[in-house]
């Protein structure tokens, strides 16, 4: 088994739980503290990784060049802006129809990664990838209780437009940052993940802590008074970055995260196993489409 499978399996997993511990953050800090959360304690975890794995392996560090420095920087900044497009379309009364097309972000990727990185895509990649995001459409729908007629009458929507576009950012950010680890000089793919991890993260808490103290001064004190959450989720988040990072590193970016859908198979089954939710028809043709995509993409590698 290609060691991205498992890799992007773990990221999957951490990511769900990031979003499970973000939620009980809200409560307390305001949505754009709660997403620094993510990131305010992790950089130096992010440094403390790097230096272990040139501890462990012997490498030095990559050398940082130009097309590296511009890669990282566009993409910590659209995962920045796809994280507040998202926070803004939760302020929409029908904002379920925009996260429905949010989910669009894996052909977004196929695109991107083919336009900025020259990546191509197998036959069964692309089936796999296509089968994947009409799956997560589905299960989407099905989820926010929608139907076809409702996704229709959405598409005219400004939460329709903002949905969209919070995907773009997501796909771009993902393939920046596979641009950017393959821009480094040298290193193997453990290596450049781990260089482009510790950047990425360290720039964004700065940025993010900027964006706080000048627009919302009192969320810092915040994110210290409730060190011990903020700090969990944190450590959970650096986990899941440097697994997809590495992930994205090894493979395809497109395929990477029609692997890592298995994310929404791990919250249904949550949702089913221990809230004991019901789940739709609609949600169920998404899951045979999301498993068929995903058990394609693994016999195809």
């Amino acid at each position: 088994m290609p060691l991205w499978i498992p890799i992007t399996i773990a990221a999957a997993f951490l990511q769900n739980l990031r979003s499970a511990l973000q939620k009980h953050l809200k409560s307390r800090m305001s949505d754009v503290a709660a997403t620094t959360a993510r990131f305010f304690y992790a950089w130096p975890l992010a440094l403390l990784y790097l230096w272990g794995v040139r501890e462990v392996t012997g490498d030095p560090v990559p050398g940082i060049t130009t097309g590296f420095a511009v890669y990282l920087v566009l993409g910590s900044l659209t995962q920045i802006l796809f994280t507040f497009l998202l926070i803004w379309l939760f302020s929409f009364r029908n904002f379920a129809v925009g996260n429905t097309f949010s989910k669009t972000e894996i052909a977004q990727i196929a695109l991107l990664g083919y336009i900025l990185l020259g990546d191509p895509l197998s036959l069964s990649g692309g089936v796999a990838v296509g089968v994947s995001v009409v799956g997560v459409l589905v299960l989407s729908a099905g989820h926010s209780g929608l139907g076809l007629s409702n996704i229709a009458v959405g598409l005219r929507e400004r939460s329709t437009l903002i949905g969209l576009a919070s995907g773009f950012f997501l796909g771009a950010s993902v393939v920046l940052f596979r641009g950017a680890a393959h821009a480094l000089d040298g290193g193997d793919s453990v290596m450049r993940a781990a260089t482009t991890v510790a950047w990425s993260t360290a720039f964004q808490t700065a940025i993010l802590c900027i964006y706080l103290r000048w627009r919302e001064p009192g969320q810092l004190s915040r994110l210290w008074r409730h060190w011990r959450q903020a700090g969990l989720v944190s450590v959970v988040s650096i986990l899941g970055s440097i697994c997809w990072v590495t992930a994205f590193t090894i493979e395809n970016a497109a395929y990477v995260r029609t692997l890592g859908q298995v994310e929404l198979l791990f919250s249904l089954f949550v949702s089913v196993a221990i809230f004991r939710e019901r789940i739709t028809r609609l949600e169920i043709v998404g899951i045979l489409l999301v498993a068929g995509a995903i058990g394609l993409l693994m016999l195809g590698n």
